[in-house]
């Protein structure tokens, strides 16, 4: 059964000018589908572009170039009512529940506000029968609704949020590193919640995370960003099984497994050197500087993307058969 594409993004491309001719790559020639109903993660290092992708495809962010398609419409080239109407399609969670709420306005003024605003629930009543719904299917309850932010924990913001999020019954929700704020044993209850109302109201998700130990408890396919590319993408368990960049290797040896026989034996990835800046990346491969297994030919040209296996894509010379058979052959960092 062919899947359905609900969002396609074609080379996203979002750079911010700085002045002084200095430009920031954030964002540079991403392309990926989401399929309708399915999870979607992106993982990567703090200032990868992850973030800015998310917004940059919901439209907070224009972008520099590139295509967004949702839905067969191409979001950078709606006029403002088609906006106003795709808005009510996706929605997005945001990284610090706190900073993203209003502190003076209560539960129910902040999650009634966006049905004011689409003319939804026009009777009070109705919509505040609507709130106390939302904060149920959030694990809160209706008693919730007159308070106000600062009287929750960090991870009943985090609901809160969510619950703002679904108050237009969206389809699709990007959800921007939404568990990174919060306490380790809160982060697995959002996650458990975020899959149960995927199931229950048939959403579809992108979800940005550093933690790959945790995205892979939600994704159904992952790509992975460095420095504002694209460097793998895969089904989760298959990235896990068989990761194939230098990078996403890298990530995965930093997980730490629970079995200390294991752990003891297990060999980690440690890179060298710092992040090279977006404003002035590495020529050729961007990974290259910090690459265990880099080769001439990576400061010399960019990796392509290629399919490996099926539905295994990975842009590394190390798979590039010419180059890698001219310098020494693929050689894989992970030891299992």
């Amino acid at each position: 059964m062919k899947k359905e594409v609900l969002l396609k993004v074609n080379n996203l491309k979002k750079y911010f000018d700085l002045g002084r001719k200095e430009i920031l790559q954030a964002v540079d020639g991403v392309s990926f589908e989401i399929y309708k109903g399915e999870t979607f993660g992106i993982v990567g290092e703090s200032g990868c572009g992850k973030s800015t992708a998310g917004r940059t495809i919901i439209g907070l962010y224009n972008q520099t170039d590139g295509e967004v398609i949702y839905d067969g419409n191409d979001v950078h080239s709606m006029s403002n009512k088609e906006k106003f109407e795709f808005h009510r399609k996706m929605q997005m969670i945001f990284q610090d529940p706190y900073a993203s709420l209003n502190p003076r306005s209560t539960v129910r003024e902040i999650i009634s506000e966006p049905m004011e605003v689409h003319g939804l629930y026009p009777n009070k009543k109705e919509r505040l029968e609507r709130v106390y719904q939302l904060l149920e299917d959030v694990g809160l309850n209706r008693d919730h609704a007159n308070r106000y932010p600062h009287e929750f924990s960090g991870g009943q913001r985090q609901r809160i949020g969510i619950a703002r999020a679904l108050a237009l019954d969206p389809e699709f929700i990007i959800a921007d590193e939404p568990i990174s704020a919060l306490d380790v044993s809160v982060q697995a209850q959002v996650v458990n919640l975020l899959k149960r109302l995927q199931e229950e109201k048939g959403l579809t998700y992108l979800f940005i995370a550093h933690d790959l130990s945790m995205v892979k408890q939600i994704s159904d396919r992952i790509g992975v960003m460095y420095l504002g590319h694209l460097v793998e993408l895969t089904a989760s368990n298959q990235l896990y099984k068989n990761p194939l960049h230098p990078y996403t290797q890298a990530l995965l040896s930093a997980i730490p497994i629970p079995d200390p026989d294991i752990e003891d034996k297990r060999e980690r990835i440690i890179l060298q050197g710092e992040l090279p800046s977006p404003i002035n990346p590495p020529s050729g491969c961007v990974f290259r500087t910090r690459c265990p297994a880099a080769m001439e030919a990576c400061a010399e040209s960019k990796p392509e993307w290629q399919e490996i296996d099926k539905d295994h894509f990975v842009a590394c010379h190390l798979y590039n058969k010419e180059i890698s058979g001219r310098e020494g052959g693929a050689r894989k960092l992970v030891t299992n």
